[in-house]
Formats: structure tokens, C-alpha cells, sequence
């Protein structure tokens, strides 16, 4: 009975660990139809920096999308109106990746970088080589109000065969869709891979194939704040599809996908230990169920040992719902603690979909996802226990 008594009350103290929602990007208000694809950062400031896909015209993944962000000054209680940041004419802007690079002496309050991707096609057609899809980047140097012109990379991180559209897009290889992480970008903190900016990304090589097979992802990352990109090594599993990173202990970096193939419902994870170059060990996690949808892993402190992570996702099989928070004490090997951030209680469709997270304090951690079948973008603040 004691050992029922302390189940119940541990289970009661993470329930009210966990705050209640806000709105912060809603479905048919300021011009859009629909708000997707939540990606979240925290200035040096303090302010919440909250990007979203505003989709003009529906809910599509291709048409009129611009990049909108969102300022909470008040540890995201409230937020204010939608800005543009990025917006490519009446096609896509989207798949917004925010990161701050804390460690530039030329910007010692730091600066902030977007990147996004552009598209002139449905993902479809461009799996069938027929579009393009281009990566970008601004900057900022005052938290968002203001930013610098677009920079396209799409030469030094893609790799797509389109001589018909552009010499420079003449590659070798044959990539075709491509897309950023949704969601936060990172910039490692120690050891020799200091400062160096990474973006967790993914694209499609070669003619279609059944279940997104053509998916795989990769990385690029920065050494030298933005001048110059390089590319990791493809992560080996086929479907290996969106895509994000955090850095563990040592220096080293984990990367964790969704498995477009969705044989296996639980997120791919490899570990690398030069940077996120090279791959040492892929696998799958099946500590994280995940019914193919997108997850948010975060660096939010250290033990002694290891670096602590916190990792959010559908955490289902099957639907698009029980949105759960985790953390790990031990680089991710193990995940110890779990709160439910938000789940339907009689299994409406596409409740909880993707998230993002941000660390709001030493031991609380904000998630912006999406929430009621895509009806609205919300954030909440977690507050975990060791």
C-alpha cells in the first residue's frame, strides 16, 4: 500500500509539472489558414523566439508558405503578433531551423541564424525530379527584430542533379527533395568541435521508392560562423527521414530521425564522435515509439558523467498523439523520467504532432507543438525532477 501511495504521488507531482498550454500560432488568424511545423529558441535575452510555416491557403505543404516568428518576453505566458521572417514569392518558405552562435567574437552579444529551405514543387514531384528544393539562411544580430539578407547554400549542402534548371546544380549524385530539421538548430560547447554550428537535415536520392525508402538523413554543419558549410556522412538506414541533434558528453553528437518506412516504429539514433561527421553506431531506439512523425532532442545540462537530454514525440505507434516529454540522464542511453505533455481522450486524429523544445531554466524545459489536428500551435513549460 505505501509503495501505491508514493506511485501515485510521484505521478502527481509530474502531472503538475506540467503547466498549462498557450496558444501561441492559431489557424486561421492573421492572414493563414494553417500554422505547421514548430521550431522554438531562447535569445540571450531570455526571450522566446517561436518560428512557425504560416500556409496561406490551406493546410498543404506546398503553396504560399512564409516563415512567421513569434516574441514572448514574459517566459512564454504571452506572445506577441506574427512577424515574416522569410518568405520565397507565392511558393514555399519552410522547415525553419533557429540557432544562436554564442561563441562569434564579432558578435559577442551573439547572432542569430535561420535557416529554411525553398521549394517550387509539391515534395512529390520533386521526389520525381521534377522541381528543386534550396537551402538558405539569414541572420540577426538583435534577437529577431531585424535580419540580413537571405544566403543561399544550397551548392555547399545539397547535391541535386538539375543541369536542365542551373549549371551549378550539376552534382554527381542525384538528391532530390531535402528539407532542414523542423525545428532548433545546435552549436556544440566543448571539446575540439567548439563553436561549430550543426543543422540536422534529411533528402531523397534517386527515383522514388515504396514507404520513402529514397530518404535518408545527414547533417551540415560550420566551423568558421556561417562563411562555409560542409556535409556529414549519410545516416546508413534507409527512410532515415526529419531529423535532429544534440550534443552528448565528450564533444560528440546524437542524431535522431523518424523512420519514413515505418517497419519499425521507434526513432533512429546514431552517435558520432567527431562532430557529426561520421557515424559510429546506428540504431534503433525502441524506448522511443513513434508512429513516423517528427522529434525534438535538446541538450538541457550535465551529471559528473554524461550530458543530460530532453526528447519530445508522439509517443505512439499508431496515431499522432501522447506528446511526451523524456529525459535522460546518461547521454541517452537511457530515458528515466517521462511526462505527457498533452494527449486526446478518445483518440481524435493527428492530436499531438510535432514539437519542439527549448530550455526555459536549470530544470525546466518549454515545448511548442502541434495540437487539436493541427489547429493551432501551442507551448508549454515542464518542470522536471532528478
Amino acid at each position: 500500500m505505501k509503495i501505491i501511495k508514493l506511485t501515485l504521488i510521484a505521478l502527481l507531482i509530474c502531472q503538475l509539472a506540467v503547466q498549462a498550454q498557450t496558444p501561441v500560432f492559431v489557424s486561421g488568424a492573421e492572414g493563414y489558414k494553417s500554422f505547421r511545423i514548430p521550431a522554438i529558441v531562447r535569445a540571450p535575452n531570455g526571450d522566446l523566439l517561436a518560428f512557425a510555416e504560416g500556409r496561406v491557403a490551406g493546410s498543404g505543404d506546398f503553396g504560399d508558405i512564409d516563415i512567421v516568428m513569434k516574441r514572448s518576453k514574459d517566459k512564454g505566458k504571452t506572445w506577441s503578433a506574427s512577424q515574416v521572417v522569410a518568405g520565397y514569392d507565392k511558393l514555399q518558405a519552410g522547415n525553419p531551423a533557429p540557432v544562436f552562435d554564442l561563441s562569434d567574437p564579432a558578435f559577442p552579444k551573439g547572432r542569430l541564424f535561420l535557416f529554411f529551405n525553398t521549394g517550387n514543387n509539391h515534395e512529390g514531384e520533386v521526389r520525381k525530379g521534377k522541381g528543386l528544393r534550396e537551402v538558405w539562411y539569414k541572420t540577426s544580430t538583435d534577437a529577431g527584430a531585424t535580419w540580413a539578407e537571405p544566403v543561399n547554400i544550397t551548392t555547399q549542402v545539397h547535391k541535386p542533379k538539375m543541369p536542365d534548371v542551373n549549371a551549378a546544380y550539376n552534382f554527381s549524385e542525384d538528391w532530390r527533395s531535402y528539407a532542414n530539421t523542423p525545428g532548433h538548430g545546435m552549436q556544440m560547447t566543448e571539446g575540439p568541435f567548439k563553436g561549430r554550428i550543426y543543422i540536422a537535415a534529411n533528402h531523397s536520392a534517386g527515383d522514388p521508392k515504396p514507404k520513402g525508402a529514397d530518404y535518408q538523413a545527414h547533417g551540415f554543419y560550420s566551423d568558421d560562423h556561417g562563411k562555409t558549410f560542409k556535409l556529414s556522412e549519410t545516416i546508413s538506414f534507409e527512410g532515415s527521414n526529419e531529423s535532429t541533434a544534440a550534443e552528448i558528453s565528450g564533444g560528440r553528437v546524437m542524431f535522431n530521425a523518424r523512420n519514413q518506412k515505418g517497419d519499425v516504429r521507434a526513432r533512429i539514433v546514431a552517435v558520432s564522435s567527431d562532430g557529426g561527421v561520421k557515424w559510429d553506431t546506428t540504431y534503433f531506439d525502441h524506448n522511443l515509439p513513434d508512429p513516423v512523425c517528427e522529434g525534438s532532442i535538446l541538450t538541457i545540462g550535465k551529471t559528473k558523467k554524461h550530458n543530460i537530454l530532453a526528447f519530445s514525440n508522439a509517443a505512439d505507434t499508431k496515431e499522432r498523439d501522447n506528446l511526451t516529454l523524456r529525459i535522460s540522464f546518461d547521454d541517452g542511453k537511457t530515458w528515466k523520467q517521462s511526462y505527457v505533455v498533452d494527449k486526446s481522450k478518445s483518440g481524435e486524429k493527428d492530436y499531438t504532432a510535432y514539437s519542439d523544445l527549448v530550455q526555459t531554466g536549470k530544470k525546466s524545459v518549454g515545448v511548442l507543438y502541434e495540437f487539436d489536428g493541427y489547429k493551432s500551435i501551442v507551448y508549454k513549460e515542464i518542470v522536471w525532477k532528478e
